[in-house]
């Protein structure tokens, strides 16, 4: 599998989304990642189902919605009809996870299981034969521009020996902190979904460097796997 990047409209300006979204588009962008946040779940408010709905229809690659909220089962079927592609929702909210998974399967959308820093793999056991993707938190969700957390490339690593083991082919996302600085060294751990916000929308050129992020990650396909 090649790399896919995921440009999060978390760090882009809200007051040109349409633009922000074309840039990364021209630079090479594969999905658009969309942070959906409650104020309960994490501390932040972000955007919603209108906004998704407006995005679907200047986006050209598919929408990856990130559900950050601590029901997201009564959103689902909304998020779906709005325009998502993927939904991923967070183990440490739903007491029936595959249930939920499920759900989001049967609307006919990738379904992701997303992970905290601090969520052991234990909580992806059950699951793995399951999903589509995997989303792993580089940093405690909430707000861009944070720092990359370092004990993330051994976790990305350690996801992808679980995911092996239960003979699943979904592919590793990563979310947080992800610069031209780190981008290899996560690929090379087995991550294959790079999302990324301020690396890409505080750039001076956007569409550069969405484009320079993905050749920096591809280098990372070719790069030792550390032990």
């Amino acid at each position: 599998m090649s790399v896919l990047i995921a440009p999060s409209i978390l760090s882009a300006d809200f007051a040109a989304l349409g633009e922000a979204i074309a840039a990364a588009e021209r630079g090479g962008a594969d999905v658009i990642h969309v942070d959906v946040m409650d104020g309960h779940f994490v501390p932040n408010i972000s955007i919603g189902i209108p906004v998704v709905r407006s995005l679907r229809r200047v986006a050209h690659v598919p929408l990856d919605v990130h559900l950050m909220i601590t029901d997201p089962d009564r959103y689902l079927e909304a998020f779906a009809e709005a325009g998502a592609a993927m939904i991923s929702v967070h183990v440490e909210v739903l007491p029936h996870l595959h249930r939920t998974v499920q759900a989001i399967q049967a609307l006919g959308l990738q379904a992701g299981v997303a992970l905290n820093p601090a969520t052991p793999l234990a909580a992806l056991e059950q699951i793995a034969g399951d999903v589509d993707h995997v989303l792993v938190m580089s940093v405690n969700p909430g707000f861009g521009g944070q720092t990359f957390i370092p004990r993330s490339e051994s976790k990305v690593r350690e996801v992808r020996a679980l995911l092996d083991r239960a003979g699943s082919r979904a592919s590793i996302a990563i979310d947080g902190g992800i610069d031209h600085q780190n981008v290899a060294r996560v690929v090379a751990a087995g991550a294959r979904v790079i999302v990324a916000g301020s690396a890409i929308f505080h750039a001076a050129d956007p569409e550069r460097a969405t484009r320079d992020l993905k050749e920096a990650a591809r280098a990372g396909l070719s790069a030792p796997v550390p032990r």
